[in-house]
């Protein structure tokens, strides 16, 4: 179990580029199975997660080739289905959560997908009603092994219908999209997720030969071809990284700036962040954070009551970042409610910001108060261990903060998301040492 070894308590300053996005490339990755073409994939992250999918890739007999950094062509034209019903995709599958947005292409163009139970971050349940629910509706069977946790759909042919998803599932948007490009006739998706993820995966498809309209709303309409062909795409930079680099800068009072963020796709982060009272200027396509040297003010709502600040699916504010946003409000000054409505255990972890020192409320599994310290008291170093990604960079932030040493085990959940953070925060500044 790898461990990070972090100096507290030192201002950064430089500037930093995001990866491109770890939610996007898993999404797109999966794309690649649709066609027999060749794909070429840029600004894909070299993550954890990324990483074992693009090997699930491989073992599914899909030509890889890495042609330059972030850059790889993919070719499945001799796909290996026998690989889904081995022993060694039921380890491979379980790995990563992901690797259930492989069930979608692989039922529109072999007739059958199959996936273990998958694995990911145990921030609360995650249902994939959504997903098989869809593929039903295209005219998929579903059976599913309880014994050995392991789903499957078959079909012919799919066919194009009407449906109102339950819930508007990334994935399970993703997935939906995915067979029902190759459905004979219509699909109309109602309730569609519409982050921009889903949108570069729409229009990428669109290239490929799809026909997708209504892309980047929540509904989606699906008009079925035979067959796709080869394309090359270019990932988004990860706004969760983005919004990680703005947290950093507020609570070390750093001046930082964020290189090539793609403004135009960040929807509310950068008025969230201002919403607690963090300077967050528009330089081109950049983000600039001054040295917030004499702190930040969170603000309240107009009739004067406590800021709240929840997620909710696109256009709303991102789940993965109110973990962020919670570390932050421990050094602002002020208080603010932090209502995470999606997921019922991923403010579990804010035990630990209070052994650092910090004043939060834990009200409920959903909701957190937090009132900040106006940097009068700074957090204590500390020994912790991430439960999860987005935790997990949350209490590197806080110990980047504090005062004295602090370390940081189970780093191998951070990696999942973040490419060589410890590298890219040195080189800013930042006191870390990654132990074996």
């Amino acid at each position: 179990m790898g461990t990070f070894k972090i100096e507290g308590g030192h201002r950064l300053k430089g500037s930093i580029k995001p990866q491109g996005a770890k939610n996007e490339a898993l999404q797109i990755l999966c794309a690649v199975l649709l066609t027999s073409d060749v794909v070429t994939i840029n600004n894909i992250p070299d993550i954890v997660d990324v990483n074992k999918l693009i090997k699930l890739l491989g073992n599914l007999g899909v030509k890889i080739e890495k042609i330059g950094k972030g850059s790889y062509t993919f070719q499945a034209d001799e796909v290996n289905l026998e690989y889904l019903e081995s022993d060694a995709f039921k380890v491979d599958g379980r790995g990563l959560r992901g690797s259930i947005m492989i069930v979608g292409p692989l039922l529109a163009r072999f007739g059958k997908g199959y996936i273990p139970k998958p694995g990911g971050d145990k921030i609360g349940r995650r249902r994939l009603d959504t997903h098989f629910e869809g593929l039903i509706n295209l005219g998929a069977k579903f059976r599913y092994s309880k014994e050995e946790q392991f789903y499957g759909v078959e079909a012919d042919r799919l066919k194009g219908t009407y449906m109102l998803l339950e819930e508007a599932s990334v994935t399970g948007t993703a997935n939906i999209v995915m067979a029902a490009v190759l459905a004979e006739g219509q699909t109309t998706i109602y309730n569609a997720a519409c982050e921009p993820y889903l949108q570069q995966l729409c229009k990428m498809l669109n290239r490929m030969g799809a026909k997708i309209s209504g892309v980047g709303s929540n509904m989606l309409i699906i008009d079925g071809v035979d067959s796709l062909g080869g394309t090359s795409h270019t990932m988004l930079p990860d706004m969760i990284e983005i919004g990680s680099w703005i947290g950093l800068a507020a609570m070390t009072k750093s001046e930082l700036t964020i290189k090539n963020v793609s403004w135009n796709d960040l929807g509310v982060i950068p008025n969230v962040f201002r919403k607690l009272g963090i300077t967050v200027e528009k330089q081109g396509d950049d983000i600039h954070i001054p040295a917030h040297t004499d702190g930040y003010e969170i603000q309240s709502f107009i009739d004067g009551s406590i800021l709240t600040i929840s997620d909710a699916p696109w256009p709303g504010f991102t789940p993965d970042l109110l973990s962020i946003v919670l570390v932050v409000a421990t050094q602002a000054r002020g208080s603010v409610l932090i209502h995470q409505k999606m997921f019922e255990s991923r403010l579990f972890f804010v035990d630990k910001l209070i052994d650092m020192g910090a004043k939060i409320i834990l009200c409920d599994p959903h909701r957190a108060t937090v009132i900040g310290h106006d940097f009068k008291s700074t957090l204590k170093a500390m020994t912790m261990t991430s439960p999860d990604i987005r935790a997990g960079v949350s209490l590197l932030i806080a110990a980047l903060s504090a005062k004295g040493t602090s370390t940081i085990q189970n780093i191998e959940q951070i990696d999942r998301g973040y490419e060589n953070i410890d590298e890219r925060l040195r080189a800013i500044g930042a006191k870390i040492e990654r132990l074996d």
